[in-house]
């Protein structure tokens, strides 16, 4: 697995350091904390009365509470070591929250995939949400928070655990 994340490591050399592949990275991964985008989105779809608000509300809260245990079970079962390269720095105006728990798998892609596939109602929906749950993975490893494998690690997970909410919650 070594092998792999360095490869696939390397390929984010090249756009570390540039200040606008740093800054997205930086917005995309602040948005991202705590479900701060997922509940935009919920919110949004919530707005208008009748079973959307339902269905939005319950996709949001299933989301936070399966991705936030799972990720704690994940964490803690596995204790991996972050990366040892230093974060952008320079490059990026906002301040990015810095990790405190283990790397794999990154909560962070776990609860977007997660939430993504909970909130999803439909294939243009289900393409946004998961090209921006992909952009949060991207942007963890862009920062330096994670191995490419706690990335990927964390959207089988988290669409997993989706797809799994959804047929219990009779989503479809």
């Amino acid at each position: 697995m070594e092998v792999v994340d360095a490869t696939l490591d390397s390929a984010f050399d090249r756009l570390r350091g540039r200040p606008g592949a740093d800054e997205a990275a930086a917005i995309v991964s602040n948005l991202s904390d705590y479900g701060l985008i997922w509940a935009l989105i919920a919110l949004g779809k919530a707005r208008r009365p009748g079973p959307g608000r339902v269905r939005a509300l319950r996709a949001l809260a299933t989301a936070g509470v399966l991705s936030w245990g799972l990720n704690r079970v994940l964490k803690e079962g596995t204790n991996r070591r972050r990366p040892s390269g230093p974060r952008p720095r320079g490059t990026i105006s906002l301040p990015v929250r810095p990790p405190s728990t283990s790397s794999f798998p990154s909560g962070h892609t776990l609860a977007a995939f997660c939430a993504a596939t909970l909130l999803a109602e439909g294939p243009a929906d289900a393409a946004a949400y998961l090209g921006l749950a992909a952009a949060v993975g991207v942007s963890r490893v862009q920062l330096g928070d994670h191995h490419p494998s706690d990335v990927v690690g964390g959207a089988l997970a988290g669409t997993a655990t989706g797809l799994l909410a959804r047929f219990l919650l009779r989503q479809g």
